[in-house]
């Protein structure tokens, strides 16, 4: 992989890393006022139901994930099992792994 290449996934990852470190504050406040609020799983589902907002928000948190992690686990993949071109291979497909499943668990709570 060029130099070029890796510094734009430095960079993608730093970024992302700020929108996961947003997200999971956003996400955990609502659910700590929530659940103090006295709201069940399913009551807290089903005000969140038809939310464009949350259904924005989740999407950010999922798209922000499968770029974040992927990079990551190929990082370690390549440093410490030795993977040369394996790592990016497995790193892709968790990376669309991680997004059928992440935008499988927004819709559920979108829809």
């Amino acid at each position: 992989m060029s130099p070029q290449h890796s510094a734009y996934l430095w960079l993608a990852q730093r970024v992302t890393a700020l929108v996961l470190a947003a997200c999971v504050i956003v996400h955990l406040i609502t659910m700590i006022i929530a659940v103090q609020g006295g709201l069940t799983a399913g009551e807290i589902l089903a005000r969140t139901q038809g939310s464009i907002a949350w259904l924005l928000f989740y999407s950010v948190f999922v798209v922000a994930i499968v770029v974040h992690a992927p990079i990551g686990l190929r990082n370690i993949a390549r440093e410490h099992l030795r993977w040369a071109k394996g790592a990016d291979i497995a790193a892709v497909l968790f990376g669309l792994l991680l997004l059928v499943l992440g935008f499988r668990a927004v819709w559920g709570v979108f829809s």
